[in-house]
């Protein structure tokens, strides 16, 4: 019982520093691309790096439901000992940008799940959900594309991508984008489709940035592969 004590007070002690950190600027620029916490990641990663990893503290900071706890969660977790009904449950609670960014990047591509919860979340009616699985999806297009069928993907992306909700608009885009990169019997096929469909043709880009634009994102890093 001392134990489950501490741990309590860890958990208000560090919701306490996440408040002090909250910086009402940052939550207003966040709030505009639909996240909802107002805490400098860097100052953030600070105060996991002093943390390190605490599964039991992660899963109580996840379940306060605050965003910047969660964020926080996601970083001292350990990704491993999430079940696969643990992280599909999560995936599906966390309905900020951020947070589900960082759920499937820093966690589920860690986890031995992460196969089985991209089949299942791929074409799930959720187009939230959906959008993790082509995340995952695009991670083995890079990384282990063997078993995975390209042309029928490009078949999909081509029919479904502009119509698409904005998050899986983009988690479709990249797929095709990393197709087009790293696969070059694929190639033209992903530029022209890219080409074709105009998705994030006029997406702003900061200057030495690279567009998300399919065909110029394709050529761009194209051309340093060559380049090496």
């Amino acid at each position: 019982m001392a134990g489950a004590a501490v741990t309590e007070t860890s958990v208000d002690e560090v919701l306490a520093e996440l408040a002090a950190l909250e910086d009402p600027r940052i939550r207003e620029v966040n709030q505009k691309h639909g996240d909802d916490h107002g805490v400098n990641l860097t100052k953030l990663r600070a105060v996991a790096k002093r943390l390190k990893n605490q599964h039991a503290l992660a899963r109580k900071l996840w379940i306060t439901g605050d965003s910047a706890a969660r964020l926080l969660a996601l970083l001292i977790c350990r990704p491993k000992e999430f079940t696969q009904n643990e992280l599909d449950a999560m995936l599906r609670d966390s309905r900020t940008p951020k947070v589900q960014d960082w759920l499937v990047g820093y966690v589920v591509k860690k986890s031995p799940h992460a196969e089985d919860l991209r089949r299942s979340w791929f074409d799930d009616a959720d187009p939230m959900v959906a959008s993790a699985g082509w995340a995952l999806t695009s991670e083995r297009v890079v990384k282990k594309p063997e078993g995975l069928d390209l042309k029928g993907l490009l078949d999909i992306i081509e029919a479904q991508m502009k119509g698409a909700p904005e998050r899986l608009q983009w988690a479709m885009n990249t797929c095709l984008a990393q197709i087009g990169i790293e696969h070059a019997e694929y190639r033209v096929r992903a530029l022209k489709i890219g080409a074709r469909l105009e998705v994030l043709k006029d997406y702003p880009t900061p200057p030495g940035c690279t567009s998300p634009y399919a065909p110029i994102w394709i050529g761009e890093m194209v051309r340093r592969q060559s380049a090496k």
